[in-house]
């Protein structure tokens, strides 16, 4: 499936900016799910520098300054992507326990060391590459920026985690009862909203969930890691389909060994296949923030983001 993707972002200044620094995660990853053909930035005034690297999470980010004064910004990226159906939905069959998948984890020796076999678990890694993807995915067990385990994410998840259930299902079932559980409600929460006020009041958007669910993993000794990136949506039949009217979304992955990261959609309650779109993946939301910066004046301003995913027959 071949989609171009438009995504606008405008910020408007009631004050002349004289400075800005920027930082964008807009451009695709190229990994076995997704090739991003290509993909290009319009931005309005131009800057005087401009660069782009790969970050720790192999996301590809983009810098430019611009050194001119200037009443708005507009920043827009055009990309064209090929997303290939999943190599196999065999994985989504895996039968490996949770508590197979923990203790492997707490006990994974460094690369290198040979191989690795887990007493409880009983499940063998007999080379290096398998032992390094074991100590990656150990980082995100870890607490991040915006997501902390606490008792009330545990509580939360328990139902799900029952013994003796293989990991698969338990993310199925984890998945399905936060789509039953919250109400989707982009009016509740921003970027800074503590996740114990979306467990408490049960409402949020993309971001929260995917947020949520990593929390209730991780406090079960489960990697998980946010995706950020797009989904195609297609109108009712008989209505015209409207530009620009998509959004950026946002899901998660966890970590099965002998499959590798699986993707679950919490808010539409769905397994990503080909009309999701990953732009990139982290932590959490503050590892792939689409785009932040530092401008110099400005005084107030507004914001509007407009983003179009197009399929390509």
């Amino acid at each position: 499936m071949k989609y171009r993707i438009t995504h606008t972002t405008v910020y408007s200044y009631s004050q002349p900016v004289g400075l800005c620094q920027n930082e964008a995660r807009l451009q695709p990853r190229n990994f076995w799910r997704q090739n991003c053909d290509n993909s290009r930035f319009e931005i309005y005034p131009t800057p005087m520098d401009f660069h782009e690297r790969l970050d720790f999470f192999g996301n590809r980010v983009t810098y430019f300054a611009i050194q001119q004064p200037h009443n708005q910004l507009t920043v827009t990226t055009i990309s064209e992507v090929t997303v290939f159906p999943k190599q196999s939905t065999l994985d989504l069959f895996n039968q490996l326990l949770w508590e197979q998948v923990r203790n492997l984890l707490q006990e994974t020796s460094l690369p290198g060391q040979g191989q690795f076999q887990s007493q409880q678990g009983q499940v063998q890694f007999q080379n290096r590459d398998q032992s390094a993807e074991l100590m990656d995915a150990k980082q995100y067990l870890l607490d991040s920026l915006m997501v902390t385990v606490t008792p009330e994410l545990a509580g939360y998840a328990q139902p799900s985690f029952q013994p003796n259930r293989a990991l698969v299902d338990v993310v199925h079932d984890l998945m399905g009862r936060i789509y039953q559980d919250f109400t989707y409600d982009p009016t509740f929460t921003t970027i800074a909203t503590p996740l114990s006020d979306v467990l408490n009041f049960r409402r949020g958007v993309c971001q929260d969930f995917a947020h949520l669910a990593i929390g209730c993993l991780r406090a079960y000794g489960i990697p998980a890691r946010y995706i950020s990136g797009y989904v195609e949506t297609t109108p009712e039949p008989g209505i015209q389909r409207l530009v620009g009217v998509d959004a950026s979304h946002a899901w998660f992955s966890v970590y099965v060994p002998d499959t590798g990261w699986l993707d679950f959609d919490p808010t539409n309650n769905k397994v990503p296949l080909d009309q999701h779109v990953t732009l990139a993946w982290g932590r959490d939301y503050s590892d792939v923030t689409p785009l932040k910066g530092i401008a110099f004046g400005g005084g107030q301003h507004t914001l509007s983001v407009s983003v179009d995913v197009l399929r390509l027959e």
